[in-house]
């Protein structure tokens, strides 16, 4: 079945920035990370107080961007200051004053192509969920009533944020994804594998890597119908190179292999059509090829070293015989 990329997926940018203070830690007091499409650009924390671009295209010689990175380090040493005094309301929220405790500030937006767009902002304290802003009503939502009204009284920083998200965070992602189309805009097709687990149950692993843009599929068919229990389809995480990886584990018995026929399916929009990979019958084949490899390697490896072991051993005794034949008979001498 063919794909039609711009309605499985349509094209989504995101722009995200992630605040964490920290207490009592031999750590930066403060850290700021800025991402475009998931790929860290910026680094700013408390003990440089300087912010850093992250990857290349951000730092061209152009007017806008030389512009932003002038204006970036006094932004963020102003939001470090403001980010310590809501750790302080927090801390005081939880009647904490010592220890070891953390903080953390997420905020961003997105950018359709459609031109449709939503942002985002909520806060994080040791953890869990702390508080997080309902753009409709333009109010904070905590799970502690009383926080509400320590949190912002007046309603001035849910107006703030709104105004940020809605505007000028989508102006910059637009710029982001202006001079970085070429990187952004990229479709590197996935690498894909299976592999079959025992312990602690009986599972199949679907893993897809290498992957842009970020948004994958992975669903998995039983005689050709999709199968929708006992899946577990696990977080998106980012490769070093940029690109990203993901993995789906379907549990299923080896007695259930056998009998049916199980597909991986990856749908992506750098492929032309999906991508099937079939899980082999009986499924004690993925195992018994890694073990059957496994034990060659092993019996290689025992091999070799004898080998060596047993040259060493003939080249000492060659040795020793060839220096007993040269050696001369000292007794002879006097």
């Amino acid at each position: 079945m063919l794909l039609k990329h711009f309605h499985l997926f349509p094209v989504t940018h995101t722009l995200q920035y992630l605040y964490t203070a920290v207490k009592e830690m031999n750590a930066p007091e403060f850290t700021a990370i800025g991402l475009v499409d998931g790929e860290q650009f910026m680094y700013y924390d408390s003990n440089s107080r300087k912010a850093m671009a992250k990857i290349a295209w951000l730092e061209k010689n152009e007017d806008e961007l030389k512009q932003y990175w002038k204006d970036a380090t006094p932004i963020y040493q102003g939001q470090e200051n403001w980010f310590k005094d809501y750790v302080t309301t927090a801390m005081q929220s939880f009647n904490q004053t010592t220890g070891f405790h953390t903080m953390q500030f997420m905020y961003g937006c997105e950018l359709n192509s459609n031109g449709s767009s939503r942002g985002y902002s909520k806060y994080g304290h040791d953890g869990e969920d702390f508080i997080s802003l309902d753009l409709k009503t333009v109010s904070w939502t905590a799970a502690e009533p009383q926080t509400e009204t320590k949190w912002d009284p007046a309603g001035h920083q849910a107006r703030l944020c709104k105004d940020f998200l809605r505007y000028r965070c989508i102006e910059r992602l637009k710029m982001f994804v202006f001079y970085g189309k070429k990187t952004l805009e990229r479709k590197d097709p996935p690498t894909v594998s299976l592999f079959q687990k025992h312990s602690p149950s009986p599972e199949v692993v679907c893993h897809a890597t290498g992957f842009f843009p970020k948004a994958l599929m992975i669903s998995w068919r039983k005689d050709g119908e999709d199968v929708l229990e006992d899946v577990e389809l696990r977080e998106t995480l980012p490769n070093q190179d940029g690109s990203f990886q993901q993995r789906s584990i379907l549990k299923v018995s080896s007695e259930e292999l056998q009998k049916h026929t199980y597909t991986c399916v990856i749908q992506h929009s750098s492929l032309e059509k999906e991508m099937l990979m079939e899980v082999p019958k009986g499924g004690a084949s993925i195992a018994l090829i890694a073990g059957v490899v496994a034990a060659l390697v092993a019996l290689v490896a025992v091999v070799v070293v004898g080998i060596l072991i047993w040259k060493k051993k003939k080249n000492s005794g060659e040795r020793r015989k060839e220096e007993d034949v040269k050696k001369p008979d000292l007794d002879t001498k006097h």
